[in-house]
């Protein structure tokens, strides 16, 4: 333990280390208690998190696997609780809120809470988050890409009382879930996260009865102000200065073509952060937009990332200003709709990934894969019943190449690790749909000295199904992962649809997709983007990388400029030609500055017309094209090739 911890502190250390881990584990309590006692398969599946929280709402603690995405808000909506309550805050009351617009993160994030008294007075609360798979709303799933405001997204529930003095609050309790297409299972999460906020209250009424109040008390804000030091001093260990990135969210689908810009400054003054993410644009006509609560936990996560052995608590949050324009995709106001934020967020930490890996260059590392949802709704017709069913599917994917590390394979997303990726099993019990196909992708991981990791391929099938329709909600079809340091791009979302004889690529963004009985689908994730120049990667490696079937040996050749032999293709064996490796290294060396120069509708043409694959036209030309049509994109285009041109290409020797 480091000597400085306790130097302002009344306690003891080894109290004060007890009660410090005490704290997480009995929020890792509460993450048992709902995922054996939830009801829907989403939350079961760790799409939850848990805090507990001081009198005041400032966060104390969040468990080992909670989402760090969620813990980043979660302190704001116990604020939002605090003030609207004030004094009527009594012993035996639970409060509800799913409210994005004071501090949460979309309607589906629904938080219980449960205030803790001991002898009387209120000393901490717990707070439960579960993704809630349905909240009414347009289609199944809540997720409407076309939403330009809530009232598609469902209902809004501002911070209410479901247990009111120890009386169970039903009517209340019904209204909400009565709103939705699967009350039961509302119903009982409802009541899960409620027992897992009372297990919170027990534990901690039982550790003050053992080391008295006034211990408890005092632990709950030095645990807070260990996290500001060690920030603090992390930072000031850091250069003073300002760096700034941009990323981008593919589109907005009622404007014209063309990538939408989150712009991240960050200053760094002797031991604080400031990020100012002015220029970013305006909200848009679409759900994937982020209130500020979001866009704050977005930051204090990529912080975290890079910053891992340091727990997360409201400690952190001091050490950080976030400045965020009003009315923008990044600090949306309602009625504005924000169920899609997870779509910005996820470029704000990917941007807060980059400026870090500037000035801690030992642990950078390129863009991670963005999170994806597919979400299939309608009656079951395997029975008489008829039963309404929703499948509500993620992937794991590829994160970027680090420096010194290739990227991780088959993961979960940035925006929260703990999300568990759902047996198919459990799926095909629940749900008419049968998993065809599920595996890594060949070539997925972008290029680099070090590779990214490789993305998902999931394909299906609709068996027995009625008044079926499909939403997708996803993102980097366009915006496609890039890398750093020279390092090359990923590939694009999108998803595949085949019925009536017809295959279809619907693309990353669409809502209420009729589908019919022996409907056919698949879609996949991206690796992440590359670290480093690829022509740099140990030809030795490149032929691991082809025998374990993470590159193929045809992009062997054009990516790395690996000239791999095939020996015995069924036995796994291969050779490099290093000769040929020589020359094809020199060669990519002397035209790829060029290739990023060439006319893109002859590039698009190239594709159509099928001379060139969808992985040259990203990683070698840098463009940007409609994957179904091949229609070139020029916009987007453009903005790719600037994004290629300032991370890639001034690292080429």
């Amino acid at each position: 333990m480091d000597d400085k911890v306790n130097l302002t502190s009344s306690l003891d250390p080894v109290t004060f280390e007890v009660l410090r881990n005490a704290f997480v584990t009995v929020v890792d309590q509460m993450a048992e208690q709902v995922r054996r006692t939830c009801y829907s398969f989403v939350v079961y599946n760790r799409d939850f998190s848990n805090a507990l929280c001081d009198a005041n709402g400032n966060t104390v603690a969040q468990g080992n696997q909670d989402l760090a995405a969620h813990v980043g808000t979660l302190h704001y909506t116990c604020k939002a609780v605090i003030a609207e309550f004030g004094d009527d805050v009594h012993d035996g009351d639970v409060f509800l809120v799913n409210d994005p617009y004071v501090g949460g993160t979309h309607f589906s994030d629904t938080r219980v809470l449960v205030p803790i008294f001991v002898g009387g007075e209120l000393i901490a609360w717990s707070q439960a988050n579960g993704h809630w798979a349905d909240m009414g709303g347009s289609v199944p799933g809540s997720f409407d890409v076309s939403a330009r405001d809530m009232f598609k997204e469902g209902i809004r529930v501002p911070p209410v009382k479901i247990w009111r003095r120890g009386e169970y609050c039903g009517d209340v309790a019904k209204l909400i879930a009565k709103n939705t297409r699967d009350p039961d299972a509302i119903i009982g999460d409802m009541d899960a996260q409620t027992q897992a906020c009372k297990i919170a209250e027990r534990e901690i009424q039982r550790l003050a009865e053992k080391y008295g109040l006034e211990t408890i008390k005092t632990a709950f804000a030095d645990v807070q102000d260990y996290v500001e030091r060690a920030v603090r001093r992390r930072l000031s260990e850091l250069p003073d200065g300002s760096w700034e990135t941009v990323d981008y969210v593919d589109q907005d689908p009622t404007a014209t073509e063309g990538m939408i810009p989150i712009r991240v400054k960050m200053t760094i003054t002797d031991d604080a952060v400031e990020f100012d993410l002015a220029g970013s644009h305006p909200t848009i006509g679409s759900m994937y937009n982020c209130a500020y609560g979001g866009t704050f936990a977005a930051i204090v996560a990529g912080m975290k990332t890079f910053f891992p052995e340091i727990p997360l608590n409201s400690g952190l949050y001091r050490t950080v200003t976030v400045s965020a324009p009003q009315n923008s995709i990044i600090s949306a106001e309602w009625p504005v709709a924000v169920s899609g934020f997870v779509m910005p967020f996820e470029k704000i930490m990917n941007s807060i990934f980059e400026l870090f890996s500037i000035i801690m260059p030992e642990r950078a590392m390129a863009c991670a894969f963005n999170i994806e949802y597919l979400q299939t709704g309608g009656l079951d017709a395997r029975t008489d019943q008829r039963p309404y069913f929703m499948l509500y599917d993620w992937l794991a994917g590829g994160w970027g190449g680090r420096n010194g590390k290739d990227g991780l394979s088959a993961t979960a997303a940035c925006f929260g690790v703990g999300l568990m990726i759902q047996p198919v099993e459990g799926q095909e019990r629940m749900s008419p749909v049968r998993t065809d196909r599920f595996e890594m992708v060949t070539d997925s991981g972008g290029p680099g000295e070090f590779r990214g990791g490789v993305g998902l391929d999931k394909a299906g099938t609709l068996l027995e199904v009625e008044n079926c329709v499909f939403s997708y909600f996803c993102d980097r079809e366009r915006s496609v992962v890039w890398g750093i340091e020279g390092g090359l791009p990923s590939r694009p979302h999108g998803l595949w649809l085949e019925q009536d004889g017809k295959a279809e690529f619907l693309g990353a963004v669409f809502s209420d997709v009729p589908v019919r009985n022996g409907a056919k689908f698949w879609r996949g994730t991206a690796g992440g983007g590359g670290y480093g120049d690829p022509l740099k990667r140990d030809p030795n490696k490149v032929l691991l990388d082809v025998e374990d079937d993470y590159v193929s040996v045809e992009r062997a050749e054009r990516d790395y400029g690996v000239v791999i032999q095939i020996i015995d293709e069924e036995l796994g064996e291969y050779a490099v030609d290093e000769a040929a490796t020589t020359d094809a290294r020199q060669e990519i060396a002397a035209q790829r500055k060029g290739w990023l120069e060439e006319d893109p509708e002859t590039v698009a043409a190239r594709f159509r017309d099928g001379d060139i694959d969808m992985y040259d036209v990203i990683r070698r030309y840098g463009v940007i094209c409609d994957w179904g049509t091949g229609e070139l994109l020029p916009n987007s285009t453009r903005d790719y090739r600037a994004s290629m041109q300032r991370r890639s290409v001034p690292n080429w020797a």
